[in-house]
């Protein structure tokens, strides 16, 4: 059996004659691994062979030269450490729109090990070229160079995800390259559906972590919500996963907790005086926590339709942002062994003085069609059914029930097809007292302080001055911090390469652990039971519109100030 592995040596030391079992894939193109030189080459005979001439060979000395001298590689991770990279269905859209362009992000910016190998496995059988020929589109950033090169790292194998045996068939060829290195550490990342978590979880454990090899680092799986649809499937999906791995091994992926301003909460509340005095109930008057799109389901309703808004967004992604917000200062945000338990735990903690959300408390809706008919209505989408009542939109109002929130609503509103695309946080304050002695038949302002998550993020504070000019008139202006012109230059990376390099640092405070979403569930589970149980019909709401008029009346009953469209945030970028 004859196995060229080109670039394992330097161009004199490649070898032909290299022993493996006769079940390998000839790994033909896996070049370009190895940075800052070549291994030794073994004292076995060695014969130099030249690259096929179909395949342009990419040797450790042009890595080097692509990678920026400016950025100085993360010292938390060992150079001389292998990393093998397992994408558990690499064929799904999420790996080729997610998974692949965040690891292309990490290595063009030397964030990965030199010697890191990424190894792609699904059902379908697809050769490698034709692999990296359908990834390669969704690589965004760098040169063709760049691109090149990362796709000479990336390997796909196809399997069952229940089948052990062919599971270690890949790592018994991968392992063959492992060993180049004293040490090597495996990233398994589930880019698939929780029908499947299960079954590959299980054959990855057999085939290669219970199998004792010398050299073996660290172990680590990513797992991709959605983490059950409620309560009770959770809890099942839980006992089977926590029957294979323990909850030092897992790391479930929010993106919302890898955006820039979601990782900027702690610091921005905890390091800066001005903030943490006035975050609670005598000074706020609601939190608000938003997501819009202005699209609708856009032929992927029936996938939508089995999860509906609150499940697919409100449950997950505002309730994370949410906890940050609310919760209390954590032992150690950051510089401790143990800080990524810390935040967790305050997060677990003030989710569990939320009470479950009532009817009462929600308002539902789904998006009818433009006014100009260019836009269709959710249930015009083919792939919904035609007596669909899952909401496209929905605002729930939540109330924490300790000392510092008690009093203060937290609205949590999302919702597709609406007026226009942003996610954000918007803090309001109570107004100072005195007011109308101070500025009679006057109308003030409410102070506001915003982070805005996407687009553009920012951060920007709602204060009142004097409007310029010799009358004496109250206008909003802000204090402003648009990322894009305050640190211009700097690339703001997405949230998904965050958070892989955060399980490549071994960190995990900015992931979901397991009490967190049986805490979150408890909240939304009787609300998502009765809205099936009683059949409740969601309120209509134009395409393109602000959603339904149901929800501002709410919000204004509980004290919510809208502005009413007479002031408009510009984007300092």
């Amino acid at each position: 059996i004859k196995e060229r592995i080109y670039s394992f040596h330097r161009p004199d030391q490649r070898e032909e004659n290299m022993p493996g079992p006769s079940s390998y894939t000839t790994i033909k193109s896996v070049d370009g691994w190895k940075a800052g030189g070549g291994v030794p080459a073994p004292k076995a005979p060695k014969k130099t062979v030249p690259p096929p001439p179909e395949e342009k060979a990419y040797y450790p000395e042009v890595l080097q030269a692509l990678q920026k001298p400016s950025l100085t590689p993360d010292s938390s991770i060992p150079l001389d450490e292998w990393l093998t990279v397992f994408v558990a269905g690499a064929s799904g859209d999420l790996a080729k729109k997610k998974t692949y362009p965040s690891l292309f992000d990490l290595f063009r910016h030397s964030f990965l090990p030199p010697n890191t190998i990424i190894v792609g496995y699904a059902r379908s059988p697809t050769p490698d070229a034709d692999f990296r020929a359908k990834i390669k589109g969704f690589l965004k950033g760098g040169t063709e160079e760049e691109k090149d090169a990362f796709l000479k790292i990336c390997i796909y194998r196809n399997g069952g995800y229940d089948s052990t045996e062919a599971v270690r068939k890949v790592f018994d060829e991968v392992n063959v390259m492992e060993k180049s290195c004293p040490t090597y550490n495996r990233l398994y990342y589930f880019a698939i559906p929780p029908t499947v978590f299960v079954p590959i979880g299980k054959s990855i454990k057999e085939a290669a972590i219970d199998v004792e090899e010398p050299g073996r680092g660290w172990s680590r799986l990513i797992v991709e919500k959605p983490f059950g649809h409620d309560l009770a499937s959770f809890e099942s999906l839980h006992k089977d996963i926590s029957a294979l791995y323990t909850e030092d091994y897992i790391y479930r992926i929010d993106h919302y907790l890898g955006k820039e301003i979601v990782q900027n909460l702690i610091i921005l509340r905890f390091s800066n005086t001005i903030y943490e005095p006035l975050w609670n109930n005598k000074h706020i008057s609601s939190v608000t926590i938003t997501f819009k799109e202005n699209f609708g389901t856009q032929g992927r309703g029936g996938y939508f339709d089995k999860s509906g808004i609150i499940r697919d967004i409100i449950q997950n992604h505002l309730m994370q942002v949410m906890s940050l917000v609310a919760m209390e200062p954590p032992v150690a945000a950051t510089g401790h062994a143990d800080a990524a338990n810390f935040v967790r735990d305050e997060k677990v903690k003030v989710l569990n003085c939320v009470e479950p959300v009532t009817l009462d408390d929600c308002v539902l809706g789904q998006y009818l069609a433009s006014e100009d008919g260019t836009e269709p209505a959710y249930l015009d989408d083919d792939t919904v059914p035609d007596d669909s009542v899952t909401p496209t939109f929905a605002t729930t109002i939540l109330y924490v029930k300790n000392p510092r929130w008690e009093g203060v609503p937290f609205i949590l509103k999302a919702g597709k097809a609406l007026n226009e695309r942003k996610a954000e946080i918007r803090i309001q304050f109570k107004k100072p007292s005195g007011l109308t002695g101070l500025f009679p038949d006057t109308h003030v302002p409410t102070n506001e302080l915003i982070m805005r998550l996407q687009p553009n993020e920012a951060v920007y504070m709602k204060a009142n001055v004097k409007s310029p000019g010799l009358a004496t008139n109250i206008m909003t202006s802000e204090l402003d911090l648009s990322y894009k012109s305050r640190f211009a230059g700097t690339e703001l990376f997405d949230a998904y390469t965050r958070l892989i390099l955060e399980v490549i640092r071994g960190r995990q405070a900015t992931f979901v652990r397991d009490d967190e979403i049986r805490a979150s569930w408890k909240i939304f589970t009787p609300l998502l039971k009765k809205i099936v149980d009683d059949k409740v019909k969601p309120i209509p709401y134009k395409f393109g519109s602000r959603g339904p008029v149901e929800s501002d009346e709410l919000l204004k009953k509980i004290g919510f100030e809208y502005h009413g469209g007479a002031y408009k945030w510009k984007d300092q970028a």
